[in-house]
């Protein structure tokens, strides 16, 4: 059986190829065949729409509360090295007076 890409529209995986180009029978979209391009990696960008890459330098864009903290994250606050993961909160990173922290990208922007 071929390899054939899952459809962009749908994500269906039962597409198939019809003259030279790929067909879903599920929500009947249709893409050239070259077109066809699998994303690799996890692709992470800030509130302004600049991607980020592990080990950027990122700047918190608004205070941000802390569970069990005294004080929340104050906007402007530079946080270096950071990590990309899967998931909601897609920034791992280490904060200065805060330790550890899981972060969502829309409240950074890339220093």
């Amino acid at each position: 059986m071929e390899n054939l890409p899952p459809c962009p529209a749908c994500k269906s995986e039962y597409t198939y190829e019809l003259d030279g180009k790929f067909v879903c029978p599920e929500c009947a979209f249709e893409w050239e065949a070259e077109v066809a391009v699998v994303e690799e990696g996890l692709v992470v960008k800030d509130s302004n729409g600049a991607i980020l890459a592990n080990g950027d330098s990122v700047t918190i864009i608004k205070n941000l509360p802390i569970k069990g903290a005294a004080h929340p994250i104050k906007a402007g606050t530079k946080v270096k090295n950071i990590r990309l993961v899967q998931g909601d909160h897609n920034i791992d990173c280490k904060i200065e007076g805060f330790g550890s922290m899981a972060l969502k990208s829309e409240f950074v922007k890339k220093a």
